[in-house]
């Protein structure tokens, strides 16, 4: 079948999986629209201050470097966070009579639907018309936005197709983990960069988008640059290299596509076969409480450890909690404040806890019967989760407090630690109630298609619920520092914060325990999606 007959078929397809998504509940379209309605916003308010930044000495060098950053976001996005394009997985694909070069040209036409492709649109759109000047650069310029779109698609297309199976591989489980810890120290690089850069000014981007400029897609924006200057031939050798990008990218695809669709997955038989010889037991239920609490609090650990995308989630949390605090504390601009980063990044799993068991939940559904049992539930996994974040936010704190020898707020900066922790804990059960979504097991996406929105609106909302939360305690804090005689009275901080954590983490549960009891179908039809 060519592409010319395929492509519609792929497109028509699209735009059913997202409408039929949202047509499941009306909350889940109020989540999607509002999630669209947000990140639409902020591309527009992005397009307006690019075009601001038309004449600007340095425009050529910031454009170049958000288009470079944008591509490589594209990259890892689809990957390591719940908001990935909702194309088809090509792996449902693979008992279809489709040829590759087809099926590569179709998907990529149905990839370009969505609210991130039109998000590139608008920043690649407003970097054009940043630097262009004359009719010729924005002729070019023209050409650079198509192409530069495409190269970030394909980019993502062709490193999904190669990473389809990592994670649901135990041969891949550990360089999934290793590549979400690179990928957490990598943006943090980029903070500290941009750090410094709002503190000696746009003229330090000038070196690294030297470099960028013949890095696609960002060498396709500076050809308009190029165009702006007069250099043709630099421009006609950078929209060279781009194009050459984007069908290397194809080519690429392609030939991933073409492996996935004709080679047997065995990467999980090796793993099979040695875990028949396992042993049962590792004797942690014997440290932990007995009852549904212990074995609750055993699973949950388990799958801490087991589980390919949940512990990439948590190794990546890990590393974003300390790389933060840490390398802030190191450069001296740092503040013993920030290591409530690390209470901040690990409360983030207790969120969709109903969702990381996927379809399996409907065994721990069988055993709920009332709001008694979902209140043991919640509570030996929020248990599960303060055994790893308690002391890793101790820790974190100490080394943070240490290294800018700043001991006096070490109290406070702990008991704040803790009411975050006890605020997310609190949101978390309640998100995890009412707004459950589902990880696919197979494939690389970390939320099934139609759900998108409602998982930004669980985080982000549960995130931004946990915050206002904290404001009793966060007052103090800063009445405490601000008053006279308040340096004295610091150190109460410490247990305020832990008690105060502690009870709205208790109350949370409290609350969502009759929720999930009541909610169990619909919970157990929304986490089983994928």
């Amino acid at each position: 079948m060519s592409a010319d007959a395929i492509t519609p078929v792929f497109v028509r397809l699209k735009l059913s999986l997202l409408r039929n998504g949202l047509r499941q509940s009306g909350g889940r379209k109020a989540a999607y629209i509002t999630s669209a309605v947000f990140a639409l916003l902020f591309a527009g308010l992005q397009l307006i201050g690019l075009i601001a930044l038309r004449g600007h000495a340095h425009a050529e060098s910031v454009v170049v470097l958000a288009v470079a950053v944008l591509g490589l976001g594209w990259a890892v996005m689809p990957l390591f966070f719940p908001s990935g394009d909702e194309t088809l997985d090509p792996t449902r694909l693979v008992m279809l009579p489709l040829r590759p070069r087809p099926l590569v040209r179709a998907l990529l036409t149905a990839s370009l639907v969505g609210i991130g492709p039109l998000f590139t649109l608008c920043l690649l759109a407003g970097s054009v018309i940043a630097v262009a000047r004359g009719g010729a650069a924005f002729a070019v310029g023209v050409v650079a936005v198509v192409l530069a779109l495409l190269v970030c698609v394909a980019l993502a297309r062709a490193v999904a197709a190669a990473n389809v199976r990592l994670l649901t591989s135990r041969k891949g489980r550990d360089l999934a983990v290793l590549s979400g810890l690179v990928i957490a120290i990598g943006a943090q690089i980029v903070n500290f960069g941009a750090q410094r850069i709002g503190a000696s000014g746009l003229g330090e981007l000038d070196p690294a988008a030297g470099v960028l400029q013949w890095v696609p897609p960002a060498s396709a924006i500076g050809a308009v640059h190029a165009v702006s200057e007069g250099s043709y031939g630099l421009a006609a050798a950078q929209l060279a290299l781009s194009a050459g990008a984007l069908a290397g990218l194809l080519a690429l695809w392609s030939r991933h596509l073409t492996r996935l669709m004709t080679s047997p997955d065995g990467s999980t038989l090796p793993g099979a076969e040695s875990a028949a010889g396992e042993r049962s037991s590792t004797g942690l239920g014997r440290l932990l409480p007995a009852g549904r609490t212990g074995t609750v609090m055993e699973r949950s650990l388990r799958y801490v450890w087991r589980d390919p995308k949940i512990k990439t989630a948590w190794v990546t949390s890990l590393a974003i909690g300390l790389i933060v605090p840490v390398f802030n504390a190191w450069q001296g601009t740092g503040s013993v404040y920030f290591a409530c980063f690390a209470a901040g990044m690990l409360g983030i799993q207790m969120y969709n806890q109903f969702g990381q068991d996927t379809s399996a939940f409907w065994m721990v559904a069988m055993t709920i019967s009332s709001t008694r049992d979902a209140y043991v539930e919640l509570r030996a996994r929020a248990y599960a989760l303060l055994l790893i974040t308690l002391p890793y936010a101790t820790l974190v704190t100490v080394l943070t407090t240490a290294m800018l020898g700043d001991w006096r707020r070490l109290p406070e900066a702990l008991g704040l630690s803790f009411a975050l922790l006890g605020a997310m804990l609190a949101t978390g059960a309640w998100t995890s109630a009412r707004f459950p979504y589902s990880i696919p097991q197979e494939g690389y996406k970390n939320v099934a298609p139609g759900q998108t929105g409602l998982a930004w609106i669980s985080i982000f909302g549960g995130m931004m619920a946990a915050a206002l939360l904290c404001a009793p305690v966060i007052a103090l804090t800063i009445w405490l520092n601000v008053s006279a005689d308040g340096d004295d009275w610091t150190w109460l901080l410490l247990p305020v914060g832990t008690a105060y954590g502690a009870g709205l983490a208790a109350a949370g549960v409290k609350l969502a325990a009759p929720r999930t009891a009541r909610r169990l179908p619909e919970i157990l039809a929304a986490v089983s999606k994928g």
